[in-house]
């Protein structure tokens, strides 16, 4: 099997990521409870770690992937080992994805472990290691809305209850920009095995910017408009009000202030 070519340590979990899940449990925690002085920091720290847990664990479902498809490289470039700082681009992966919650409330697509293709036969494994990351994200989805679509909101504190509807709407977004068929990003990767040679290589030059182009696109009023009417009626049909998005966005930026109908007791 192409695990046994990976030593031991290549495999072990990082002591970085360990670090960010206690983070986000210890604050989870806080916003649960309601110990800390000012919820919406709480709330900020908690949804800021699962967002970068998400990021990780995206990473991580590309290269596991890669790795059972034939890329035997991928251990010693410390993929498996969960830690964001071993990232081919650590600043698309990690810290441009946190700025644009902080600053637009979106689920921004990372950037990318570097996995050596010409290693890996079979269109559908090359599209399975595209399409591995973004169904992290859907089932990251899944389970911050279980709570929700499952009608167990009983006892859950209001505060995480607003925290989990501001992460799965992060996750939702992070999972349709994905897997849009744009060059550069993961849904592209899923149909890129299945083209023709000519198209690829006409469409090649243009994958670096395929981000930007979405992030332009998002910037025209109608098309962001349309795109968040979509993810909130996703939202909707998985449980989650209308009230509980906003307040959950609102107590994630605390710095502007929190709503009256937004305060949860301390």
């Amino acid at each position: 099997m192409t695990t046994a070519t990976t030593r031991r340590g290549d495999r072990r979990v990082s002591p970085v990521f360990v670090g960010i899940l206690a983070v986000t449990a210890v604050t989870g925690w806080a916003v649960w409870t309601g110990y800390a002085a000012r919820p919406g920091v709480a709330v900020f720290l908690f949804v800021t770690a699962a967002w970068i847990v998400s990021l990780c664990l995206h990473e991580y479902a590309h290269a596991r992937t890669a790795l059972h498809s034939g890329d035997i490289t991928i251990g010693a470039k410390g993929y498996l080992t969960l830690n964001p700082l071993k990232y081919t681009h650590a600043l698309l992966s990690i810290v441009l994805p946190v700025l644009f919650v902080i600053m637009g409330g979106i689920g921004l697509p990372g950037g990318a472990v570097f996995i050596e293709r010409g290693r890996i036969r079979g269109r559908w494994r090359h599209s399975l290691v595209s399409a591995a990351g973004p169904l992290t994200n859907v089932l990251f989805a899944a389970v911050c809305t279980a709570p929700f679509w499952l009608h167990a909101l009983d006892g859950v504190p209001a505060g995480f209850q607003y925290a989990l509807a501001f992460l799965a709407l992060l996750q939702v977004t992070a999972a349709i920009l994905n897997f849009l068929p744009v060059p550069g990003l993961d849904g592209y990767g899923v149909i890129e095995p299945w083209l023709s040679y000519r198209v690829k290589r006409q469409v090649e030059p243009f994958a670096p910017f395929g981000l930007l182009f979405v992030f332009a696109l998002l910037w025209v009023p109608s098309l962001n408009h349309a795109f968040f009417t979509w993810i909130y009626d996703i939202l909707d049909g998985l449980g989650i009000t209308v009230d509980q998005r906003y307040c959950g966005e609102a107590l994630y930026r605390f710095w502007q202030g929190t709503p009256d109908g937004c305060l949860v007791s301390p």
